[in-house]
This record gives C-alpha cells, sequence and structure tokens, in this order.
C-alpha cells in the first residue's frame, strides 16, 4: 500500500537495509516497516550448512586418490560477506542473485585447494593409513585469514569419510598386503611349531631338573638328619660335662664357704673378746660409783628408781623413818614416755 511494505527476519537472518547507498537498520530477527521504492534488503543466513564434496587428486607418488567428505559452515561476518556476494531480496521475498547457492561451492574449492597442497606432498600408503592429519591440515589452512575468514565464514567442521585408490592400485595393494597376510600366517605356523619343539624340550628338562632336585633334597634330609643326630649326642655329652662341673663347682664353692665362716666367727670371737678386754681394762681402776653416775642421764627411769631404793635399803640404818604413800608409789611404777629431743 502506497509502496510501504512490512518485512520480518528469523533468529537465524541476518538482515540489513539500504537506503540511498548506505545501511540504516541491521540485525537478526528484525521486523519493520519500510518504503520499498527507495530501500534495499539484504538477507543473509546464519545458520551452519553442510557441503558434501568428493574430487579426486595425485598424490606425490602419481597415484590418483579419491577424497570424500563434508565441510560444515556458517557465517560469522555478515557485513564481510555482503560486501562480497549479493544477497539482495526482491520485492517479493526471493533473491534477485544466485549468490546464495554458489557459497557453498565456493567453500569446496577452498577445501579443494587446501587438500590438493596437502596430497601432493604425501605418498599413496600415507594417505591410506590415516586422515587424520588430513583433517589438521586443511582445517589450518582453511582458517588462516586468506581462507574462509576472507569470505566472512566460520569453519564448524570438517570430516575426511573416506580416501581410497583406483581399482587397479586398490587390487595390487590388496594383493601384497594379502600376500604378507599369508607370510605372517605361515611365520606365524613355524613359530607355533618350534613354540611346541621348545615347550616340549623344557618340559623334559624340568622333569630331568625335578629329579635333581629331590635326589638332591633326599641327601640335604639324610645329611641333616646325621647332623641332628650329632648335635643331640654332643648336646647331651656337654650337658653331662657341666652337670659334673657344677658339681665340682658346688663343692668347691661349698668347701670355701665352711672355712670362710669358720675363719668369719674365729675372727668375730677375737675382736669380741679384744673389746671386752680393753673395756675392762680401761674401767678397772674407776670406782664403780662414777660409772654408775656416768650412766644416770642413759639409763631408764625405772632402773634410776630402782637404783634409789637400793641406796635407801643400803643406808637403812642411818634412815630414822621414810614414809611412801601409795600415790607416789604408782606414779613411781608407771611407764613413762621418753622424752624426744626436739630440734
Amino acid at each position: 500500500m502506497f509502496g510501504f511494505r512490512y518485512v520480518k527476519a528469523s533468529p537465524s537472518t541476518y538482515l540489513l537495509q539500504y537506503k540511498n547507498g548506505k545501511a540504516v537498520r541491521e540485525g537478526t530477527g528484525l521486523s519493520f516497516w519500510y518504503f520499498a521504492p527507495n530501500a534495499s534488503l539484504v538477507s543473509i543466513p546464519l545458520e551452519s550448512v553442510d557441503a558434501p564434496f568428493m574430487f579426486q587428486e595425485v598424490s606425490s607418488d602419481f597415484q590418483v586418490v579419491t577424497v570424500q567428505g563434508q565441510v560444515t559452515y556458517r557465517v560469522a561476518a555478515p557485513t564481510t560477506l555482503a560486501g562480497l556476494m549479493n544477497f539482495t531480496l526482491k520485492p517479493d521475498g526471493s533473491y534477485v542473485s544466485e549468490d546464495h547457492t554458489k557459497l557453498p561451492q565456493r567453500v569446496v574449492n577452498a577445501v579443494q585447494v587446501q587438500l590438493r597442497s596437502v596430497l601432493q606432498g604425501k605418498t599413496l600408503q600415507e594417505l591410506l593409513q590415516g586422515s587424520d592429519h588430513l583433517v589438521k591440515a586443511v582445517r589450518e589452512g582453511l582458517q588462516r585469514p586468506d581462507g574462509l575468514p576472507s569470505l566472512g565464514l566460520e569453519l564448524v567442521n570438517l570430516a575426511i569419510l573416506a580416501v581410497k585408490p583406483n581399482p587397479e592400485t586398490a587390487r595390487a595393494l590388496e594383493a601384497q598386503v594379502r600376500e604378507q597376510i599369508l607370510k605372517q600366517a605361515d611365520d606365524a605356523t613355524y613359530a607355533r611349531r618350534n613354540a611346541a619343539i621348545e615347550q616340549e624340550r623344557s618340559v623334559k628338562e624340568n622333569e630331568l631338573n625335578t629329579e635333581i632336585a629331590v635326589e638332591a633334597k633326599k641327601r640335604q634330609i639324610r645329611e641333616a638328619q646325621l647332623e641332628a643326630e650329632q648335635a643331640e649326642l654332643s648336646k647331651r655329652q656337654a650337658i653331662r660335662d657341666q652337670e659334673m662341673a657344677g658339681r665340682i663347682a658346688m663343692e668347691e664353692k661349698n668347701k670355701g664357704l665352711t672355712a670362710l665362716r669358720s675363719d668369719n666367727a674365729r675372727t668375730e670371737a677375737d675382736a669380741k673378746a679384744y673389746a671386752v678386754a680393753a673395756t675392762m681394762k680401761a674401767v678397772q681402776d674407776i670406782d664403780p660409783r662414777v660409772l654408775q653416775a656416768l650412766m644416770v642421764g642413759q639409763a631408764d627411769p625405772g632402773v634410776l628408781i630402782a637404783q634409789a631404793f637400793q641406796g635407801l635399803a643400803a643406808n637403812a640404818e642411818r634412815i630414822g623413818e621414810l614414809n611412801i604413800s601409795p600415790d607416789l608409789l604408782q606414779q613411781l611404777t608407771q611407764a613413762r614416755p621418753k622424752h624426744v629431743a626436739k630440734a
């Protein structure tokens, strides 16, 4: 109506609106009204795209190799891609040009260029042994600034599904491998026979070694028994010798102890007699009363009381009258506690 139109983009579509040669609106999932006569819309899908490929190349040993795989990419810089390819929309929503259909082929061409540089430096056997090095080399080449980033694209995944030679070369390789397998089978048969012979020889050697070891063990057992019997006899003889030596030593010891006991008793008696003689010699000229006075300080109170009564009895003719009350006598006869000297 009057040239105004409504557009609505999905979240996976990057939409740009140009007016008078300048971008006035851009983004993902936009929806807006625009005036069609002076506006241009550019729609770039952002979802990932799978592009299968299969092409033939020549290895370094001039063998034709067929490489099959798949590359997955997505748009990382929509404005860069919009400047290189035409993604302009018609009023009915379709694309003006066929550039959107040519983009996968351009990506496949970039993959082929990288693969050719790798395949030309490898032999056929090296290529058939594994494709991991191919994937790594091609991935690194595509991620360089002059690869997919120059188109505003980003590599999501790269898979090499098969690397095949031509049928004639494949049959020749199969024949070579088959001969190697047959040779390995023959070698395995011979090795098994040799192993059986070696095993039989080893078994016989083990049997002989076992018999030798058994005889040696029996001889060791007999020798050990003889040694044990001799050791038992020697032990018994040693015990008898020890018992005899112990008895002799005990008799000698008893004899020495008896003599020593007699000498000690004689010496002790001599010492006591000498002490008594020395004591008697020292006090023979001293008055008995002096000795008695010297012993007063060390005598028991009961002894002192008895000596006092003895003195009274000795001088009874000089005492006219002596009265001793029962209480005084009881106090004198009671045991008195010993005085403990205080420090």
